[in-house]
């Protein structure tokens, strides 16, 4: 069991900068661009001196608005060093959004590219912020975004009111190094480092506050279910806005010591490639990019033999899915991990060393120092094991709190510090976690409860299945009725009546889905969740269509 740790995301760093200085810390395969530990270590020093001479001080909010680029890395651990809060935007918000999310951090700095798949960042900003195009730089006043002074725009072409990245290394070099070591110092591991705004999955997002001892305690116990040590070097394919990039991924890394492979937007083809060139031993996605991975028309051609190990997350994990990683990709010590972003984000993970049945069936166990409990919903009654319920935590991991938000914190945190996760699970005499879905994605059919996740299943062993979805329409006779949302293989055609044949004598009738709607694409969160109640919406206006059959 790893020790917690009691120390800053700066420290970290500098540490093993220190164990390990010549290792590749970071590789951009797309740019050409590698840093040993010990350089990355004195670059985000200069960026972070650079910020602070910007006049950022700790506490400060710092927002990001980018892909995953090298700055994007470099200010996490510029903030790690010294105190700012970074705060994690959303790549696919659009102008309200950005809004909503400066104007409710009290964001002092924003950092953004110029543009991303076709949107203008630069245009949304200015619609938001007019003042900017009138302003000096670092001097800007907002009427909507009082605490904004400050914009840096990645690239070399200058726009009104803003700074260059390149112009943050210059002040970099004119701060003194003392001024740095003596901000590093004064910072503590519970000063709150991070700030994420949940998916927004449901209503407006909520800013997650989590400390530098939440963050690195996570990773480093993440990385000992992954078995990562310094020879070990991991393939970055999601995005750093969301934890799954910056603490599964960069921050898990550099707690082992381990090289960052960064891709800066994913595509299946460029992971693949990436894997074989620079041989990576772990790979981390959400299950929709490994579904993309295996599906390649390219993919026999790749060698991944180097592959040992990962992560698959950030939605269930399809049984089949899962075995293909193990066996055609060769990934044997892939594991499953499952949390919140309000629990820094992992709860439960399975180990390298887990039999198969138990990394396909199940989300593992508690991480090391983590508590975790089954208890009747809308109580804090634990049930017996095997029965399913609300799955709570409590341990080191636990945020903060959400931002200006006490109410809703005191809603999540009960008073006894258990975080109460929304998600249903079943637990296993030894400890290990089903989740069977959300308390608002079960299905009440006619009294009875139904589990999307497991009609799910089902559809994922059909030979024409290549992903699908199961939400609950409302039905004026039994309260709900099952839909079902399917993504068939390419090349392959099926009707309602196939599917619907296909699953008699296999599941109770009550669970066959009622609708069966065949689609291209899932409304998913920019992180690579699905957006079930944007299915279900859907799902509710196709069923006021005249073609409906009555019942």
């Amino acid at each position: 069991m790893p020790d917690l740790m009691n120390k800053t995301i700066g420290q970290l760093l500098e540490e093993v900068a220190g164990k390990y200085p010549n290792n590749d810390a970071v590789v951009f395969p797309g740019r050409n661009l590698r840093y040993s530990y010990e350089a990355f270590d004195r670059h985000c020093r200069q960026v972070a001196k650079g910020l602070m001479k910007l006049g950022i001080e700790k506490g400060d909010h710092l927002a990001v608005w980018t892909s995953n680029q090298p700055e994007w890395l470099s200010a996490q651990f510029a903030t790690g060093k010294m105190g700012a809060v970074l705060v994690t935007v959303n790549t696919n918000f659009q102008t309200s959004e950005l809004e909503y999310l400066l104007s409710h951090s009290d964001a002092t700095t924003l950092i953004l590219m110029e543009s991303y798949k076709g949107t203008s960042y630069v245009d949304m900003l200015y619609t938001i912020v007019p003042e900017l195009k009138t302003s000096e730089p670092g001097k800007l006043r907002s009427e909507s975004l009082p605490y904004l002074r400050n914009v840096i725009i990645l690239g070399e072409k200058r726009f009104p009111g803003m700074f260059l990245w390149s112009d943050i290394l210059k002040l970099g070099l004119e701060e003194d190094d003392q001024k740095l070591d003596k901000r590093q110092s004064e910072l503590h591991p519970d000063d709150v480092i991070n700030m994420q705004y949940t998916s927004g999955t449901t209503g407006y997002p909520k800013g997650v506050m989590l400390s530098h001892y939440n963050l690195i305690n996570n990773a480093n116990s993440i990385s000992a279910c992954m078995k990562l040590t310094e020879k070990d070097r991991l393939c970055i394919p999601v995005p750093f806005f969301h934890t799954f990039g910056c603490v599964l991924g960069t921050l898990t890394s550099v707690t082992a010591g381990t090289t960052m492979v960064v891709i800066e937007e994913f595509h299946a083809k460029q992971v693949l490639e990436a894997v074989e060139a620079e041989k990576c031993t772990a790979l981390h996605g959400v299950p929709t990019m490994f579904i993309a991975e295996l599906n390649h028309p390219d993919f026999e051609k790749y060698d991944l033999s180097s592959l040992r190990t990962g992560i698959m997350a950030g939605s269930t994990c399809p049984i089949e899915v899962m075995r293909a990683v193990t066996d055609k990709m060769g990934a044997k010590e892939i594991t499953i991990a499952y949390g919140q972003t309000e629990s820094s984000p992992v709860i439960t993970q399975t180990r390298t060393n887990d039999p198969l049945d138990i990394r396909v069936a199940t989300v593992g166990r508690a991480l090391p120092n983590v508590e975790v409990k089954i208890v009747e919903p809308g109580t804090n009654r634990e049930v017996p094991r095997n029965v399913e319920g609300e799955l709570c935590t409590r341990g080191y991991h636990v945020m903060k709190g959400y931002y200006k938000n006490e109410k809703e914190t005191a809603e999540a945190i009960d008073a006894e510090g258990w975080l109460h996760t929304g998600d249903l699970a079943v637990m296993d005499e030894n400890g290990y976690c089903r989740i069977v879905g959300r308390l608002k994605d079960m299905i009440i059919r006619g009294g009875e409860n139904i589990y999307p996740r497991e009609i799910e299943e089902y559809f994922y062993q059909h030979p024409k299945v290549l992903d699908v979805q199961v939400v609950g329409i409302p039905d004026e006779f039994f309260g709900e009725e099952v839909m079902a949302w399917v993504k068939l293989k390419e090349n392959q055609t099926a009707s309602e009546e196939e599917m619907r044949e296909y699953f008699k004598n296999r599941i109770s009738r009550q669970k066959i889905p009622r609708y069966i709607q065949f689609c291209e694409e899932f409304p998913m969160t920019a992180s690579g969740k699905i957006q079930k109640y944007k299915l279900r919406q859907k799902g509710i206006e196709l069923m006021k269509g005249p073609n409906v059959k009555s019942r």
